[in-house]
């Protein structure tokens, strides 16, 4: 896989999430597309994104592309027991794994030779500076990423929990609105 040049490409994929976070609220399809172009700008194998369930403890299945459905199914993430998705979440910054089958902090590293991952990058979504989930990009053989890599998979991770919030809150005024309309108050 070639590494792709950082100058007008990046700011193409740059460009191509934000016209995906800025055309729908319909959070789910604007996800997919989101870790497509992220897993096609980087030449990844694949692109996931994991959302931070309620409990704070583990981390939910959210969208992927690249990834069998063996792999997807293959367990619970668990914060406590995936270092580096709890080095990310709790530092707020980008973690690499260099070779995801021998690195302790790599929770499933069977699943992850089975599946032909060796490198990983694990940046955090951060709504209002929380931590909501985590933008991964797992690659076939090791990589290295350059600041430039990690800069552009930072900035989607960003605009990636932006569109998480904005579905949010629409969801929460559309029902909202909807209790409104058939519970009229004064009524």
């Amino acid at each position: 896989m070639t590494t792709p040049e950082p100058s007008g490409a990046f700011f193409h994929t740059l460009s191509r999430v934000a016209r995906a976070v800025n055309s729908s609220l319909d959070i789910m399809p604007v996800l997919e597309s989101i870790v497509v172009t992220t897993s096609d700008a980087l030449g990844a194998k694949a692109c996931s994104l994991r959302l931070l369930g309620p409990d704070g403890r583990h981390l939910m299945f959210g969208v992927a592309s690249g990834l069998s459905a063996g792999y997807r199914a293959k367990g619970p993430v668990l914060t406590d027991q995936s270092g580096v998705d709890d080095l990310a979440l709790e530092r707020g910054e980008t973690i690499v794994i260099d070779d995801a089958t021998a690195d302790e902090r790599f929770q499933y590293p069977d699943a992850a030779r089975e599946e032909g991952i060796v490198t990983v990058l694990v940046t955090p979504l951060r709504a209002q500076d929380h931590p909501i989930g985590v933008l991964r990009v797992y690659m076939p053989q090791r990589h290295e990423f350059s600041a430039d890599e990690r800069e552009l998979a930072e900035a989607i991770a960003s605009l990636s929990a932006l569109a998480i919030e904005n579905g949010r809150l629409y969801e929460r005024l559309d029902r909202n609105y909807r209790a409104a309309v058939e519970y009229p108050s004064g009524s």
